[in-house]
């Protein structure tokens, strides 16, 4: 998972920090020290980091820190506030222009994802009721136009091509089209490089000088590191880009990236890529992403994620239900599909304070989920609904039908079972229970 070197490397040198108590002068040095070293093994930008620490170590050796009956969780609080300015202090949002339709320039290396986002953007502005139109001007790479057109399927919007034409007079052609039927967002997908050339940079400061792009926004990919900033430090000097997102952040990467473009370049992250579904892109929070890099969790990220993933009249149906103490193995299917459609389980487990969960127990519990789905699809639906006449034949039957063990059957029925009796205990309650709108049942 991204950043899980640099937060477990923070994490044990802030758990020394807090075990001391009254802190001096030399604790802060030693501590700035280590934090120093964590900063640079996960490939932040040397620069960045001697300003980093410099301004936490001015912070932290005031008297308000040293005197203070929590020395270690003042420390944590500027880490954390320094942090956050780092990446930006605050979400910058796509400026969207009063004269339709809104352009969006994205451009980037070849590898980095920029194809699959565009096709994320347009899903996510969708979501919002915008009507986008996603532009094919990458005309060199072999089957870029065909991928952009099956992402675009696959979304459900419309692709603007003219083949290996003058990307230029493509995506002047495709404004005129995007006014004409009424689309108020074009996304131009442009050409990427194997590395930053001339021809690349003439071609897109041409589509700029043409379309005069809202937006320009760089598609870097995350697990790169420093390449990341210094690709987007070029393409900022000769287009002037407007932000950035950052690709991958949910793969075996450091983190450097992330703590150091804005500082290298002055231009905000705006969106990072999370997985490699469609819907797997979210709004850049410097704020939140500092306080999962802290292992502070990210619970705002969390309800947002919930929100979008669960419908409301089905919560509401649900929780009746428990109430009533009519709460089914179908029910619990529903709710499973919607926790995963969350995101990967260790994502979502991440973002919960406390919550400590690396890439081998996200998987075990990953695969533990489908097996339960696999056993409650092999049911009937009377069995779903009344487990009670589940007998040993039936079972037998039931784990056959999903490739598990009878054993397996039995553990999720046993766990079922004891999901009913706390129910019923918390609803024998004076009340309502406490079960609220759309409570999970575990």
């Amino acid at each position: 998972m991204a950043f899980e070197g640099l937060s477990d490397k923070l994490n044990a040198v802030f758990k020394r920090l807090k075990a001391r108590g009254k802190l001096k002068e030399s604790d802060i040095k030693e501590v700035m020290r280590e934090v120093r070293l964590a900063l640079l093994e996960a490939d932040v930008n040397y620069k960045v980091t001697k300003d980093f620490v410099a301004a936490v170590s001015e912070r932290a050796v005031g008297s308000e820190v040293l005197e203070s009956l929590t020395p270690a969780q003042q420390v944590i609080k500027i880490v954390k506030d320094e942090m956050t300015a780092l990446m930006g202090s605050e979400n910058v949002r796509v400026r969207f222009s009063n004269r339709l339709p809104t352009i969006l320039m994205m451009c980037g290396l070849q590898g980095s994802g920029k194809t699959t986002h565009c096709a994320k953007l347009a899903k996510y502005f969708k979501s919002q009721g915008k009507r986008p139109l996603l532009v094919a001007c990458d005309v060199y790479r072999p089957a870029a136009i065909k991928q952009l057109q099956v992402v675009g399927e696959q979304v459900g919007v419309p692709v603007f091509e003219m083949g290996q034409g003058d990307p230029v007079e493509i995506a002047r052609r495709a404004i005129m089209r995007a006014k004409d039927h009424g689309d108020d967002l074009v996304i131009l997908d442009t050409a990427g490089r194997l590395h930053v050339d001339e021809q690349l940079m003439e071609e897109l400061t041409r589509i700029k000088e043409t379309v005069g792009p809202h937006e320009i926004l760089l598609v870097v990919d995350a697990m790169t590191g420093q390449d990341a900033v210094n690709v987007a430090k070029a393409f900022d000097e000769r287009l002037d880009i407007s932000g950035v997102i950052l690709t991958k952040l949910d793969g075996d990467t450091r983190g450097g990236a992330a703590l150091s473009v804005r500082a290298v370049t002055g231009k905000p992250i705006k969106f990072v890529g999370v997985g490699e579904r469609l819907d797997q892109l979210e709004a850049f929070y410097p704020d939140r992403m500092a306080s999962r890099i802290l292992g502070m969790g990210d619970v705002l990220t969390l309800v947002e994620k919930a929100q979008d993933a669960v419908d409301e009249k089905k919560a509401e149906a649900l929780a009746q239900k428990m109430r009533k103490n009519a709460f089914t193995l179908t029910d619990l299917l529903d709710q499973m599909k919607q926790i995963q459609g969350m995101g990967p389980l260790g994502q979502v487990l991440g973002m919960i304070p406390g919550v400590k969960v690396n890439d081998e127990d996200a998987q075990r519990g990953e695969k533990e989920m489908k097996k339960m789905e696999a056993i409650i699809f092999s049911m009937t639906p009377a069995e779903r609904d009344k487990p009670s006449i589940i007998d040993p034949k039936r079972k037998r039957r039931i784990a056959a039908g999903s490739g598990t063990r009878v054993e397996d059957v039995n553990r999720i029925l046993r766990q079922f079972e004891q999901m009913q009796k706390m129910m019923k205990t918390l609803n024998s309650k004076k009340g309502r229970g406490m079960f609220g709108r759309g409570a999970l049942p575990f």
